[in-house]
């Protein structure tokens, strides 16, 4: 991936990101960690995920946490656990990572994409409520570039209509929304620990937190085969497992999660500061909700010609997203929308660029991506 941090020849190279950064602000903790994973001969479902779990709950101000292999298994394993799949639909935005709208599909339920807030970019909350069918069963909120998305107003929509409220946290890890985490506000929320996510692993992994018992029992049967504590399966289930190796390493930079959105939170506001007389777009924070900025997201209609002239500057830069899972071939025939235009996701793909935001990058750097696009205006 081309936006990421990677080793290159060029030394005045600014990567979109780099996870490579965090790891070494915590090098040797983390390679104590992994020698110890090592040396224990533990390797799957051991003393470290449990321990991890349970940090991660307390960190999210819930009961329980599951560690699983994905983001995306994290969504498909709690909408199997809540009993949705063929004939029921799950309400979600187009405009996403497609991972949100794969583990629908993969669930056997059919995804219902609606609109985005033209503000925030986050799901539309009264294109939600009118896409409502009998067939409804949950929703799927998007805290999108790790800005939360409306909740108060999903939640009282969704309790009207009783209907499960999963959140998708993957890109907003340490976000708040009235002051409460993201993925404690609804039945259930998801994590990605990408490398590159706000808490990112050295690999794969992911996490469902929930206050309720029943359902965090039943993902952590499904995430192997459907097998109870004897072994004994009443159900199909998969192998979906958080390994020994990256629950140490997230435990660990779990510790300095809040610190890094706190530095990733003054990176934008010295875009903010730096680009704001210039024509874009840029990100809004909602009231009273933390931001915590895994993207910085402006929106230009000249993007392209932007960001080919930021890489000849050497500044790498990302789209996401490029193109809406709506009108993405594998996914078109699969959906359904509402509206049937999804009139500001349409707008926004051909206008959104990332530019580098990472905790590490410095400010002389932020400086000269600013400095780079005010030149390039010229």
């Amino acid at each position: 991936m081309d936006h990421l941090c990677a080793k290159s020849r060029n030394s005045r190279m600014i990567p979109c990101a780099c996870p490579v950064v965090q790891y070494q602000n915590c090098k040797e903790e983390i390679l104590k960690a992994i020698q110890r994973v090592l040396e224990n001969g533990n390797y799957i479902l051991g003393a470290e995920v449990e321990s991890f779990e349970q940090s991660f709950a307390a960190y999210c101000e819930v009961d329980y946490a599951v560690g699983v292999n994905s983001g995306t298994d994290a969504l498909l394993l709690t909408l199997r656990a809540s009993g949705i799949g063929p004939g029921d639909e799950v309400i979600t935005v187009s405009h996403t990572a497609v991972a949100t709208v794969a583990a629908i599909i993969n669930s056997g339920a059919t995804p219902v994409l609606v609109d985005i807030d033209p503000a925030y970019y986050t799901m539309d909350t009264e294109c939600f409520q009118k896409a409502i069918t009998p067939k409804t069963k949950a929703v799927i909120p998007v805290h999108l570039y790790g800005q939360p998305a409306d909740m108060d107003a999903i939640m009282d929509i969704a309790n009207s209509h009783g209907l499960i409220v999963i959140e998708d946290c993957a890109q907003a890890a340490g976000a708040k929304n009235h002051n409460r985490r993201v993925g404690s506000i609804g039945d259930a929320g998801c994590f990605s620990f990408y490398p590159t996510k706000n808490l990112g692993a050295v690999g794969d992994g992911g996490m469902v937190v929930t206050r309720k018992s029943a359902l965090a029992e039943r993902i952590k049967q499904i995430r192997q085969y459907g097998w109870d504590e004897n072994r004994v399966t009443n159900e199909a289930g998969y192998n979906s497992r958080l390994d020994e190796i990256q629950a140490a390493v997230l435990n660990i930079k779990l510790k300095q999660l809040d610190a890094d959105n706190a530095e990733r939170r003054k990176i934008a506001q010295r875009y903010n500061e730096g680009l704001a007389r210039l024509p874009f777009r840029l990100p809004k924070e909602k009231p009273d909700s933390t931001h915590v900025y895994h993207l910085y997201v402006i929106a230009t209609v000249n993007r392209d010609n932007l960001k080919r002239m930021l890489a000849e500057r050497h500044i790498l830069t990302g789209v996401h997203y490029p193109v809406p899972v709506h009108l993405q071939g594998g996914y078109a025939n699969k959906v359904r929308t509402y509206p049937a235009n999804l009139k500001y996701t349409e707008e926004l793909v051909s206008e959104v660029l990332s530019l580098p935001e990472y905790p590490g990058l410095s400010v002389t750097d932020v400086d000269l991506v600013i400095q780079s696009i005010v030149s390039s205006l010229n």
